[in-house]
């Protein structure tokens, strides 16, 4: 029951699908972090039945691509993309490391927020109006690789402040289970992305491990740790990064 409990957690915090109200406990929260992936893996289904279905009839190419740029921020509300352009605006204000934090916290959105926000939807509009139907597969196996990254980072990361949403699932989950959990998630999505497309799936993966890369030297560096929004602008970004490899590559 408690696992159960916790992927109702994992799915009432990072979606927008209807789900039962369960109060958030030590013991229900210990593998919420592990269904994370789940989310995406619900994501990448539903973009591939609407790109497919939406490529197979006579429909623009800017009809589609803002129905694939819009249907991820709709399943999750935005949770990530907020995270994003808290993010932009901390690295953006080329302050101290505990002013970048306090941008993190500041409720209020900032300028380059809003600039980066526009830059990334319109990369990601042109990016799509490039997709194929046989690169979906690949791309729908983007959102499970992102939050398993995106998740392991949380349960191995150094948390940058002592609150927060990241430091919460960090404490309260089962680290070294967890991290299993995201390794399995992200071995089967690599495993799938070069079955699929053995090109557009290598493409992605070393777009996919760059991304990380740069979020782990970053996070060190700029904020002294991890926090829940910069996980939220890494899975943004690592994102757009495989969408922007498999469409290159071809």
């Amino acid at each position: 029951m408690n696992v159960l409990q916790s992927m109702i957690i994992a799915f009432s915090m990072y979606s927008k699908l209807p789900m039962p109200h369960i109060a958030w406990q030590e013991k229900n929260m210990k593998y919420a972090m592990c269904f994370f992936p789940m989310v995406g893996i619900v994501i990448g289904i539903c973009e591939y039945a609407l790109g497919s279905w939406i490529l197979g009839r006579d429909y623009g190419v800017l009809f589609f691509s803002a129905c694939m740029t819009l249907l991820p921020i709709l399943l999750t509300g935005g949770i990530h993309l907020d995270g994003f352009m808290d993010t932009s605006d901390a690295l953006a204000s080329y302050g101290e490391r505990e002013k970048k934090l306090a941008i993190l916290k500041d409720s209020h959105t900032g300028a380059f927020a809003v600039l980066g926000l526009g830059v990334y939807l319109i990369w990601s509009l042109a990016m799509w109006s490039e997709v194929r139907p046989e690169m979906l597969p690949v791309l729908a196996a983007g959102a499970v690789l992102s939050r398993a990254l995106s998740g392991f980072s949380v349960v191995t990361f150094p948390a940058a402040r002592e609150d927060g949403l990241g430091k919460t699932f960090q404490d309260g989950s089962q680290k070294r289970k967890t991290r299993i959990a995201m390794c399995i998630y992200a071995a089967a999505a690599a495993v799938w992305m070069v079955i699929q497309r053995p090109v557009s799936g290598v493409a992605a993966l070393l777009c996919a491990a760059g991304t990380f890369g740069y979020y782990a030297w970053m996070s060190r560096k700029q904020f002294g740790g991890m926090t829940g929004d910069l996980a939220g602008y890494f899975l943004q970004i690592c994102e757009l990064a495989i969408l922007s490899g498999v469409v290159l590559v071809g």
